[in-house]
């Protein structure tokens, strides 16, 4: 059976053949521990651990050091805002993020409530960008973080990153930033953009599942985090567990491939976006969701007004594979918490798609899915 087209690369990616290769040796050859540093079974696994994260560090204009490898983004975004919470909680314990965040920087802020402290989620404009004024008005004397994703896994709007650094600097309060959609798509220097600690993941960039990093500033401001997993003392002590060599490996691989070819995939992903929006601007009610530029070029939320986003997909499983959604809440029966954020109504938010358009996916693939959605879209409107 002919497998449907995926255009779901926000939820996850194939991992790369290169990556693949990359990875191979590791899990039988040299499969020693990082760890175990008396033999050769260990030495080759340090090896390989270090210089895939003296590239990762490279590709942001961090230290090696500076590189905390994790699960993925989710136990990053926890051990960044748990672990910040924990140490500075003397200072401070006022924290301010979105309203449009993942789940992942959502649950553990909630988290922090139940334990007293208190969490400012700024509403966003409707096209999903962060005012500016609001933020600085939010800023308290007791503000110890702000978390603001640099893109958004669902509406793919990219926020002012740079300029939320210096405000947060300016103001001696550290930044955090969910990147897990942005690392390899855009440029991220976490010098210039002043950001204290960023969440990564490999599996956006065709990367294997389950590996991830943090990014930890340790100059101007160094900052402290208390640990959110213990035992062993790995990562300088800021999260124990034994490394992953295979998947840390093919991540410093993935992200190598996606840099390298960052603007030649953007232009590809722009191109086949903008044919695909052309193609569905023939149906009326339907609603561009998220800023028309400022997003990830592989990104296209759109609302069909009249119709259920479940019918819809439903009705092209065989065809294409999409979501509703974030891959991590499409399950859940509640309207997207993003879109109702941009002040969409339950039945415009129910009534939304997310199309992630990726590195191997053609102009062909594109024809195909815009002229069954456009017909199941009609369909759906008649019946």
């Amino acid at each position: 059976m002919q497998r449907p087209i995926y255009l779901d690369c926000h939820a996850t990616t194939p991992v790369d053949e290169r990556v693949l290769a990359a990875m191979l040796p590791y899990f039988r050859e040299s499969f020693g521990n990082p760890a175990s540093v008396g033999h050769l079974y260990g030495w080759e696994a340090e090896s390989a651990v270090k210089l895939a994260r003296e590239a990762i560090a490279n590709s942001i204009n961090a230290t090696p050091e500076e590189i905390i490898f994790t699960s993925g983004a989710t136990e990053a975004n926890n051990l960044a805002i748990k672990g910040v919470a924990e140490a500075y909680h003397r200072k401070g314990r006022h924290i301010i993020t979105l309203q449009t965040e993942h789940s992942a920087v959502l649950d553990p802020c909630g988290y922090l409530e139940s334990l007293g402290f208190e969490i400012t989620y700024l509403p966003v404009k409707s096209d999903g960008l962060i005012d500016l004024q609001e933020l600085e008005m939010a800023i308290r004397p007791d503000t110890i973080l702000v978390s603001v994703m640099a893109a958004n896994n669902e509406i793919g709007v990219l926020q002012p990153i740079a300029t939320i650094g210096q405000l947060c600097h300016e103001r001696q309060i550290l930044f955090h930033t969910d990147a897990a959609q942005a690392i390899g798509k855009i440029p991220l220097d976490v010098q210039a953009m002043q950001i204290d600690l960023m969440s990564l993941t490999a599996h956006k960039i065709y990367g294997a599942k389950g590996i991830g990093a943090l990014y930890v500033r340790r100059r101007h401001p160094r900052v402290t985090l208390a640990p959110q997993l213990h035992g062993g003392g790995h990562e300088r002590g800021m999260r124990s567990g034994t490394l992953y060599t295979p998947q840390i490996v093919g991540f410093a691989k993935a992200l190598e491939i996606a840099i390298a070819s960052q603007a030649e995939e953007e232009q590809k992903a722009l191109t086949l976006r903008q044919h695909l929006w052309q193609k569905l601007s023939e149906l009326e009610s339907i609603r561009l969701n998220g800023h028309p530029k400022l997003r990830l070029a592989g990104n296209l939320n759109v609302s069909f007004r009249g119709i259920n986003g479940q019918a819809l997909m439903l009705a092209l499983q065989t065809i294409v594979a999409i979501s509703s959604g974030s891959a991590c809440s499409s399950a859940k029966s509640a309207p997207s918490h993003v879109l109702k954020a941009l002040g969409h109504t339950d039945e415009l938010a129910y009534a939304s798609i997310r199309f992630g358009i990726g590195r191997f996916n053609t102009l062909e693939e594109i024809e195909i899915v815009a002229n069954h959605v456009v017909e199941s879209v009609r369909s759906l409107r008649n019946s």
